[in-house]
């Protein structure tokens, strides 16, 4: 392992970046596990360090207007979906957020990955709500939230992980390397 006294500005920021993706996707999952949300903040801190590692990176200005064309057009057609229902507002704002930085070659994967494996989230939550609750876990306020059939389904576990699953095969990934 190289020295990192040694590596230039320019690679230390590329495996920042690197750090910064897969920190807040997890950060997005517990939260929507343990609480069935995913903060504002969180989702902002997404977006917004985005056109730092952009620039960062030196990111050609036609790919960054590719990012952030997709990115407002996945929060455009998540916003409809929240709008009839369909998904949680948090969720919407988290998946654009995402698709700002998976880009134009990597949204489409991203958005099959997330709904195959929240699918399987889906009926993972549906059985487990059949169950009863062992009497030592249902002191948990947020397993006891998850096994209530009153609730949604935190999709921003699926989310994240699609988006883990993406970003490995991503230019980001692929230059730091």
């Amino acid at each position: 392992m190289p020295d990192l006294a040694t590596l230039p500005a320019y690679s230390l920021l590329q495996w920042a970046v690197v750090g910064v993706f897969p920190a807040l996707m997890i950060a997005a999952a517990a939260s929507d596990a343990a609480s069935m949300r995913i903060p504002n903040w969180l989702t902002g801190t997404l977006a917004m360090a985005f056109p730092i590692a952009a620039a960062g990176t030196a990111m050609p200005l036609e790919t960054l207007g590719l990012h952030v064309a997709v990115g407002f057009g996945a929060l455009i057609i998540c916003m409809g979906l929240f709008a009839t229902g369909w998904i949680g507002g948090g969720d919407a704002k988290f998946f654009a957020a995402t698709a700002l930085w998976l880009g134009p070659y990597h949204i489409l994967g991203f958005a099959l990955i997330s709904t195959v494996l929240g699918g399987f989230l889906t009926l993972a939550l549906l059985s487990f709500r059949k169950l009863p609750m062992p009497a030592p876990l249902a002191a948990q306020g947020w397993l006891m939230r998850l096994h209530d059939p009153k609730e949604g389904v935190p999709y921003g576990l699926a989310l994240a992980a699609g988006g883990l699953l993406v970003f490995g095969q991503s230019a980001w990934i692929a230059g730091a390397a």
